[in-house]
């Protein structure tokens, strides 16, 4: 099997053809005006001899009758040798008029009349038929100006028919020039169109890449050197993926080391408090409560690791099953009343009554991530001027699928930080007031949504604006409404 040619390769091989292509009309219309050049050249030649014999016939007929009306005076036969000899020349120069097929009719006319003439002369000098050979002359005159004007009009048609030529072989080369004009065109849509494709594919590819889509292998058809990009992009994708599962198995087991010597220390704190190590002074109270603090936040900290690892290993084992939406979002609200209550906040459940072929416990997981990340960015009711801050969920038909809406009135999410809000532990810029000995988000609530969004065949985003002033997700679940 023949190697594929590479891109470089076969834009060459176009170069090399447009050129042959170009340059083959080039010389072909070069090589037709000088053709055309060369028969110019030889009409005109051929004409200025023609018209260089007729006006020898002119002046041989002249000498002839001058001679012949001498000769028939004078009786003297040098005269009568003169005329002859001017009548030969005459006869030489009807010839080659005949040649070129110059009015022959005229040719043989003429010639009767000089016969007519020697008949005269034959009968030796006699001045009495003077009168007959200028009339005899005068036809040959006629006949004359009839080859001329013949010469004439043979000189016009060879013109017009050069003429013709000229625009015959301009037109055809114009054809030419524009049938290679347009193989050019296409040559170039095609190039473009075979590069234009790969380079798609390229891109998209590396758009894959860069949201760590790392499941699909890449694999890009074309010219040898494209195809090459494609292994490369493959071979990145799969350093990439090991990178995500190296990542993943350290998150894992780091989390799993530190919830030992975690609960050791909570387990510390708590007997401190509790006073069996003896009684505590008011300062050693307040530390043993930070410090209580503090390993309850890193406690939830380990716990959204394992959280996060275990969305992305259920998201590789969906269970679906029929799950009233409705029901679920009321569910997850009751679940965090302590949460959003204690800030003093409305939440609101609306929407459409629909059934969704979804992991309940993968989804779970997801909307409860969003109505948490809401709760947290809402403002408390106590320094709102406006009174209770409003959390809405939304529920919507979209065609065979659906979509559900989670907006409050946060100070939503800065232009800078939208490209990578669902990235693993990427922290946006605005960011709730924490409260105080406590330690902030770790950034992985949202990229738990997308992921367990994203094993269902759907997508969350951000939107630019919705119901409320603050942020506004939505999640797109194509086809998942149950029959």
């Amino acid at each position: 099997m023949l190697p594929r040619p590479s891109f470089r390769q076969l834009l060459l091989a176009a170069f090399v053809l447009v050129a042959l292509l170009l340059g083959g009309v080039a010389l072909r219309g070069q090589l037709a005006l000088e053709a055309l050049l060369e028969k110019g050249r030889d009409d005109a030649a051929r004409t200025l001899g023609l018209s260089a014999q007729a006006e020898r016939l002119d002046e041989l007929a002249l000498a002839m009758e001058r001679a012949a009306r001498q000769y028939l005076v004078l009786g003297d036969g040098a005269l009568r040798q003169r005329y002859q000899r001017s009548a030969d020349d005459a006869e030489d120069q009807l010839r080659a008029l005949a040649r070129d097929g110059i009015a022959p009719e005229a040719a043989a006319a003429w010639r009767t009349q000089r016969r007519a003439v020697d008949r005269l002369l034959a009968d030796g000098p006699d001045p009495s038929r003077d009168g007959a050979v200028v009339q005899a002359f005068r036809e040959i005159a006629e006949q004359q100006t009839r080859l001329n004007e013949r010469l004439r009009a043979v000189t016009e048609a060879r013109n017009t028919a050069l003429q013709g030529e000229i625009e015959a072989e301009r037109v055809a080369l114009g054809r030419q020039w524009a049938g290679a004009g347009v193989l050019v065109l296409v040559l170039a849509l095609a190039l473009a169109f075979a590069l234009a494709r790969p380079l798609s594919r390229v891109e998209t590819a590396i758009v894959a890449l860069g949201e760590n889509r790392l499941d699909d292998r890449i694999e890009i058809p074309g010219p040898s050197d494209v195809r090459q990009i494609g292994r490369r992009l493959d071979w990145l994708r799969q350093r990439l993926a090991g990178q995500d599962a190296d990542k993943a198995r350290f998150l894992r087991h780091v989390s799993h080391e530190l919830k030992t010597p975690l609960a050791a220390l909570r387990e510390g704190v708590a007997l401190l408090q509790d006073g069996v190590a003896g009684p505590l002074s008011a300062d050693q109270c307040e530390v043993a409560r930070i410090l209580a603090d503090n390993t309850a936040a890193l406690q939830r900290r380990i716990e959204d690791l394992l959280s996060f690892n275990a969305t992305a290993f259920a998201a590789e084992r969906l269970v679906r099953r029929p799950v009233a939406m409705a029901p679920l979002l009321h569910e997850l609200v009751a679940e965090q009343q302590l949460q959003w209550r204690a800030k003093g906040l409305r939440v609101q459940v609306g929407g459409d009554a629909l059934t969704a072929d979804v992991d309940a416990a993968l989804m779970r997981s997801a909307l409860a991530n969003l109505l948490a990340n809401a709760i947290r960015f809402s403002p408390d009711a106590a320094g709102r001027a406006g009174g209770a801050a409003t959390i809405r969920l939304d529920l919507a038909r979209a065609g065979d699928g659906l979509t559900i809406t989670v907006s409050d009135e946060g100070p939503g999410v800065a232009d800078s930080d939208r490209a990578r809000i669902f990235e693993p532990f990427y922290r946006g810029a605005v960011q709730p007031a924490a409260p105080e000995g406590t330690m902030p988000g770790t950034g992985i609530g949202l990229s738990i949504v997308a992921e367990a969004v994203s094993a269902h065949g759907g997508h969350v985003e951000l939107l630019a604006e919705g119901s409320l002033p603050g942020a506004c997700f939505r999640i797109h679940l194509p086809h998942a409404l149950a029959d």
